[in-house]
């Protein structure tokens, strides 16, 4: 008999092992992963965003309300690279290792990472400085497109409305969407003919078909994100993202990371263990997403890879 009752665990044992594989299995997106569990680098930051990986392998980011901007070198030591930050929010790196940075105290600026001088690219419109930039994406030509919405911003808005802008290389401004309640996170598809943007208060994302860097054409809605339980409509919208080489977009939301193809379709929810705000790829092959999420800055290994904006600022 106790022969039999050990066998019996054994089996239940086995059982429950496989039931746990299949399920993880399931989570897992294939091509994507993620392989392996979160792990959490740095934490007791006030409201981390903006990652971006410069060409040396060290990765920056902002904790917004404490007005910084924070270096994780490539060995993993963690510095305050610049303060006061004009509590800069999103950042990208250029093909020259540029540092280019959105700071919600109304400028697009890019950052010299030897001497951390800040030279303002953009800081009005019309006359008037932008609301609060928030973030950003560079392109092939130098051109810069840039969301500017309501967070952070005085009362009334300068703008008078939210809205995404374009600084072409020259440094002229164009605004190009004015129709979105708050537009947030912006990138451009690996071969640039689309922008993506990102609303927060609402659950549809948008893509706007790029004819010429700088213009745009009729938007459509890209994706519908899925919510969580018990929200109200419009719904809640992304906040940041990232890209992979194969044009899968990486959205924060309230569920975690929704990944979806360039076609549209959902792919999978990378779950965080906070709400995060903002990711992008790094590390080593650049298969790694490093995320930030409020209080934390998180790292998950995947079998994707970032794709990287060859364009430098001007």
């Amino acid at each position: 008999m106790r022969n039999l009752f050990n066998w019996t665990i054994v089996s239940v044992t086995l059982l429950l092992m496989s039931i746990h594989a299949l399920a993880e299995q399931d989570s897992k997106i294939p091509g994507i992963g993620p392989v392996g569990k979160p792990v959490k680098l740095f934490t007791d930051f006030k409201f981390t965003e903006g990652p971006a990986f410069d060409l040396k392998g060290n990765l920056y980011f902002t904790d917004i309300p404490d007005n910084k901007i924070y270096k994780v070198n490539s060995k993993g030591k963690l510095s305050v690279f610049l303060e006061p930050s004009n509590h800069c929010n999103g950042l990208m790196l250029d093909g020259a290792n540029n540092l280019l940075a959105c700071e919600m105290d109304g400028r697009l600026v890019s950052i010299n990472l030897k001497n951390k001088k800040v030279t303002p690219l953009a800081t009005e419109y019309q006359g008037n400085r932008f609301n609060a930039p928030n973030d950003l994406v560079v392109d092939r030509t130098g051109g810069i497109y840039f969301t500017d919405p309501h967070y952070r911003a005085p009362e009334p808005l300068p703008q008078g409305k939210t809205a995404v802008y374009y600084r072409a290389a020259d440094g002229k401004v164009t605004r190009l969407v004015d129709n979105l309640k708050a537009p947030n996170g912006v990138i451009l598809s690996p071969d640039e003919k689309t922008l993506y943007v990102i609303p927060s208060m609402q659950k549809e994302m948008w893509a706007y078909p790029v004819t010429a860097p700088g213009k745009i054409g009729k938007g459509r809605v890209f994706c519908t994100l899925q919510q969580q339980e018990g929200y109200k409509e419009p719904g809640r919208g992304g906040d940041g993202l990232t890209i992979d080489t194969k044009g899968n977009l990486y959205i924060t939301s309230g569920l975690g990371l929704q990944v979806f193809s360039p076609e549209g379709k959902l792919l999978g929810i990378i779950e965080v263990p906070e709400k995060p705000a903002n990711v992008t790829f790094g590390g080593k092959d650049n298969s790694s997403l490093f995320i930030t999420a409020r209080t934390s800055l998180y790292r998950i290994d995947t079998k994707a890879k970032g794709h990287r904006f060859p364009g430098k600022s001007s």
